[in-house]
Protein backbone atom coordinates (compact mmCIF):
# COMPACT_ATOMS: atom_id res chain seq x y z
CA UNK A 1 0.00 0.00 0.00
CA UNK A 2 1.29 3.43 -0.91
CA UNK A 3 -0.08 5.73 1.77
CA UNK A 4 1.10 5.47 5.36
CA UNK A 5 -1.00 6.64 8.31
CA UNK A 6 -4.20 6.91 6.28
CA UNK A 7 -7.18 8.91 7.49
CA UNK A 8 -10.74 7.61 7.93
CA UNK A 9 -11.77 8.53 4.39
CA UNK A 10 -8.76 6.77 2.90
CA UNK A 11 -9.43 3.73 5.08
CA UNK A 12 -13.00 3.58 3.75
CA UNK A 13 -11.64 3.75 0.18
CA UNK A 14 -9.11 0.99 0.86
CA UNK A 15 -11.80 -1.18 2.48
CA UNK A 16 -14.08 -0.63 -0.53
CA UNK A 17 -11.28 -1.51 -2.96
CA UNK A 18 -10.51 -4.69 -1.02
CA UNK A 19 -14.19 -5.68 -0.72
CA UNK A 20 -14.75 -5.12 -4.44
CA UNK A 21 -11.56 -6.99 -5.30
CA UNK A 22 -12.73 -10.00 -3.25
CA UNK A 23 -16.11 -9.95 -5.01
CA UNK A 24 -14.41 -9.92 -8.40
CA UNK A 25 -12.09 -12.77 -7.43
CA UNK A 26 -15.09 -14.83 -6.37
CA UNK A 27 -16.90 -14.13 -9.65
CA UNK A 28 -13.96 -14.59 -12.00
CA UNK A 29 -12.03 -17.19 -9.98
CA UNK A 30 -8.73 -15.70 -11.13
CA UNK A 31 -6.97 -12.44 -10.38
CA UNK A 32 -5.29 -12.02 -13.76
CA UNK A 33 -8.61 -11.29 -15.45
CA UNK A 34 -9.47 -8.45 -13.05
CA UNK A 35 -8.65 -4.96 -14.29
CA UNK A 36 -8.33 -1.71 -12.37
CA UNK A 37 -10.94 -0.20 -14.68
CA UNK A 38 -13.43 -2.93 -13.83
CA UNK A 39 -12.72 -2.67 -10.11
CA UNK A 40 -13.10 1.11 -9.90
CA UNK A 41 -16.25 1.04 -12.01
CA UNK A 42 -17.81 -1.59 -9.74
CA UNK A 43 -16.72 0.28 -6.59
CA UNK A 44 -17.85 3.61 -8.03
CA UNK A 45 -14.38 5.11 -7.52
CA UNK A 46 -12.02 7.05 -9.74
CA UNK A 47 -8.83 5.51 -11.08
CA UNK A 48 -6.97 8.20 -9.15
CA UNK A 49 -8.54 6.97 -5.90
CA UNK A 50 -7.33 3.46 -6.66
CA UNK A 51 -3.83 4.54 -7.71
CA UNK A 52 -3.40 6.74 -4.65
CA UNK A 53 -3.45 3.52 -2.61
CA UNK A 54 -2.18 0.79 -4.95
CA UNK A 55 -0.01 0.44 -8.02
CA UNK A 56 -1.94 -2.53 -9.41
CA UNK A 57 -4.42 -5.31 -8.66
CA UNK A 58 -1.68 -7.59 -7.34
CA UNK A 59 -0.86 -5.13 -4.55
CA UNK A 60 -4.44 -5.51 -3.30
CA UNK A 61 -3.99 -9.29 -3.21
CA UNK A 62 -0.63 -8.88 -1.51
CA UNK A 63 -2.20 -6.72 1.19
CA UNK A 64 -4.65 -9.51 2.03
CA UNK A 65 -1.71 -11.90 2.25
CA UNK A 66 0.24 -9.58 4.52
CA UNK A 67 -2.77 -9.15 6.81
CA UNK A 68 -3.14 -12.86 7.38
CA UNK A 69 0.63 -13.30 7.80
CA UNK A 70 0.57 -10.53 10.40
CA UNK A 71 -2.29 -12.30 12.16
CA UNK A 72 -0.34 -15.57 12.19
CA UNK A 73 3.08 -14.19 13.06
CA UNK A 74 2.47 -10.67 14.38
CA UNK A 75 2.99 -9.25 17.85
CA UNK A 76 6.09 -11.38 18.39
CA UNK A 77 4.10 -14.42 19.49
CA UNK A 78 5.38 -16.21 22.56
CA UNK A 79 4.01 -19.62 23.42
CA UNK A 80 5.22 -20.78 26.81
CA UNK A 81 2.66 -23.46 27.60
CA UNK A 82 -0.38 -25.28 26.26
CA UNK A 83 -2.72 -22.52 27.41
CA UNK A 84 -0.77 -20.02 25.29
CA UNK A 85 -1.05 -22.36 22.30
CA UNK A 86 -4.80 -22.71 22.85
CA UNK A 87 -5.18 -18.90 23.15
CA UNK A 88 -3.16 -18.44 19.96
CA UNK A 89 -5.48 -20.82 18.11
CA UNK A 90 -8.51 -19.00 19.56
CA UNK A 91 -7.20 -15.62 18.34
CA UNK A 92 -6.48 -16.94 14.87
CA UNK A 93 -9.96 -18.42 14.50
CA UNK A 94 -11.54 -15.24 15.86
CA UNK A 95 -9.74 -13.34 13.08
CA UNK A 96 -10.95 -15.84 10.46
CA UNK A 97 -14.51 -15.56 11.75
CA UNK A 98 -14.41 -11.75 11.63
CA UNK A 99 -13.22 -11.91 8.01
CA UNK A 100 -15.26 -14.94 6.98
CA UNK A 101 -16.94 -13.34 3.97
CA UNK A 102 -13.76 -11.91 2.46
CA UNK A 103 -11.77 -15.15 2.78
CA UNK A 104 -14.67 -17.19 1.40
CA UNK A 105 -14.50 -14.98 -1.69
CA UNK A 106 -10.71 -14.89 -1.99
CA UNK A 107 -10.13 -18.61 -1.56
CA UNK A 108 -12.30 -19.49 -4.55
CA UNK A 109 -9.38 -18.43 -6.74
CA UNK A 110 -6.71 -20.98 -7.61
CA UNK A 111 -4.11 -18.19 -7.31
CA UNK A 112 -5.03 -17.95 -3.63
CA UNK A 113 -3.80 -21.50 -3.22
CA UNK A 114 -0.29 -20.30 -4.05
CA UNK A 115 -0.51 -17.98 -1.06
CA UNK A 116 -1.80 -20.82 1.10
CA UNK A 117 1.29 -22.83 0.15
CA UNK A 118 3.50 -19.87 1.12
CA UNK A 119 1.65 -19.46 4.42
CA UNK A 120 1.95 -23.16 5.17
CA UNK A 121 5.73 -23.09 4.61
CA UNK A 122 6.15 -20.08 6.91
CA UNK A 123 4.11 -21.70 9.67
CA UNK A 124 6.08 -24.94 9.36
CA UNK A 125 9.31 -22.99 9.73
CA UNK A 126 8.05 -20.96 12.72
CA UNK A 127 6.30 -23.62 14.77
CA UNK A 128 9.42 -25.68 15.62
CA UNK A 129 11.10 -22.54 16.96
CA UNK A 130 8.42 -22.21 19.65
CA UNK A 131 7.98 -25.90 20.42
CA UNK A 132 10.91 -27.91 21.78
CA UNK A 133 10.76 -31.43 20.32
CA UNK A 134 12.99 -33.60 18.14
CA UNK A 135 10.09 -34.46 15.83
CA UNK A 136 8.73 -30.93 15.73
CA UNK A 137 9.36 -30.57 11.99
CA UNK A 138 7.15 -33.55 11.16
CA UNK A 139 4.59 -32.55 13.79
CA UNK A 140 4.55 -29.00 12.44
CA UNK A 141 4.20 -30.16 8.85
CA UNK A 142 1.41 -32.59 9.69
CA UNK A 143 -0.42 -30.12 11.93
CA UNK A 144 -0.21 -27.13 9.58
CA UNK A 145 -1.08 -29.12 6.45
CA UNK A 146 -4.16 -30.49 8.17
CA UNK A 147 -5.19 -27.17 9.69
CA UNK A 148 -4.76 -25.16 6.52
CA UNK A 149 -6.52 -27.76 4.39
CA UNK A 150 -9.51 -27.78 6.73
CA UNK A 151 -9.68 -23.98 6.67
CA UNK A 152 -9.41 -23.81 2.88
CA UNK A 153 -12.06 -26.51 2.46
CA UNK A 154 -14.34 -24.59 4.82
CA UNK A 155 -13.94 -21.29 2.96
CA UNK A 156 -14.39 -23.01 -0.41
CA UNK A 157 -17.59 -24.65 0.82
CA UNK A 158 -16.20 -28.17 0.38
CA UNK A 159 -17.11 -29.39 3.89
CA UNK A 160 -20.22 -29.01 6.00
CA UNK A 161 -18.53 -28.32 9.33
CA UNK A 162 -18.70 -24.78 10.70
CA UNK A 163 -15.67 -22.62 11.36
CA UNK A 164 -16.34 -23.12 15.08
CA UNK A 165 -16.34 -26.91 14.60
CA UNK A 166 -12.96 -26.68 12.87
CA UNK A 167 -11.67 -24.30 15.55
CA UNK A 168 -12.55 -26.69 18.36
CA UNK A 169 -11.18 -29.68 16.45
CA UNK A 170 -7.85 -27.92 15.80
CA UNK A 171 -7.55 -27.01 19.50
CA UNK A 172 -8.23 -30.63 20.46
CA UNK A 173 -5.68 -31.91 17.94
CA UNK A 174 -3.05 -29.40 19.08
CA UNK A 175 -3.52 -30.47 22.67
CA UNK A 176 -3.20 -34.16 21.74
CA UNK A 177 -0.41 -33.73 19.24
CA UNK A 178 1.73 -31.49 21.39
CA UNK A 179 0.81 -32.97 24.79
CA UNK A 180 4.24 -34.45 25.44
CA UNK A 181 6.18 -31.55 24.00
CA UNK A 182 7.97 -29.06 26.21
CA UNK A 183 6.86 -25.68 24.98
CA UNK A 184 9.56 -23.04 25.41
Amino acid sequence: MKLKGINASSKKTVDLIKKTFAELVEEKREMQSITVTELVKRANLTRGAFYSHYDNIYQVANEFQEEILEQVFGNDIKIHNHEDLQAYIDNFFMYLDEHNNIYSQLLTSDEALLFITRLNKKICLKLPSIINDQTSHLNSLFFTDGTINLIVKYFRGEIEESLEDIHQYIKKMAKQMFSDINIK
